[in-house]
């Protein structure tokens, strides 16, 4: 049987995505690409070393309810969708470099990848527990969070995040998915690897 030429690997942020998708297209020999590379949401709104919270992202948490944020990135990614697929199809059709890909990202929620599963085209989603979730979010913006207006901007992307995870969950039933909350990338990898119909490459 051929070898499926794209694996998805998807899951709300902060459930390990990038990093399993790193080493699992390392182990396989597969190109690896992200979602957030076609376009990007109002990304994280706490402030990292070089880089200031761009006011246009700390209006969006702040002035927003967390129906609207979740509204709002649902949008974005229905409207991803189409140039996900056409990415897809086309390196089914041979136009990507090397053997295979391995796309990662919040965008590929299963409503999509349903669509796209087929004898090329492997699955899996990432989870993890809301604790674990709230605990990554504040460990990564510890740095960035100095006021309590701060603080709620973080809080408010903690809350779309859980909710979009909620959402998949409904949506996920029949998919394959891993809990990432107490394993490490590399062994989250191993499980997707043998989760999944794929053997390392040639």
């Amino acid at each position: 049987m051929a070898l499926p030429r794209v694996v998805l690997i998807s899951g709300t942020s902060h459930t390990g995505k990038s990093s399993t998708a790193a080493l699992l297209a390392e182990a396989l020999r597969y190109t690896c690409r992200s979602t957030d590379q076609l376009a990007r949401h109002p990304g994280r709104p706490w402030r990292t070393a070089g880089r200031e919270v761009p006011d246009h992202v700390a209006e969006h948490y702040a002035s927003l309810p967390v129906e609207d944020l979740l509204a709002s990135v649902l949008d974005h990614y229905d409207r991803l969708a189409p140039r996900i697929r056409g990415l897809v199809t086309a390196h089914l059709a041979g136009a990507g470099a090397g053997g295979g890909l391995v796309l990662e990202g919040s965008a590929l929620r299963p409503s999509l990848i349903r669509g796209l599963i087929g004898p090329r085209v492997v699955a899996v989603r990432l989870v993890a527990t809301p604790d674990v979730l709230a605990a990554r979010i504040r460990e990564e913006s510890a740095g960035g969070v100095r006021t309590a207006a701060e603080r709620h901007l973080a809080d408010q992307f903690l809350a779309r995040t859980t909710g979009f995870q909620d959402l998949m969950d409904a949506e996920g039933a029949g998919l394959g998915r891993i809990d990432t909350s107490s394993r490490s990338p590399a062994e989250v990898a191993d499980l997707a690897r043998e989760a999944l119909p794929i053997s390392p490459a040639a």
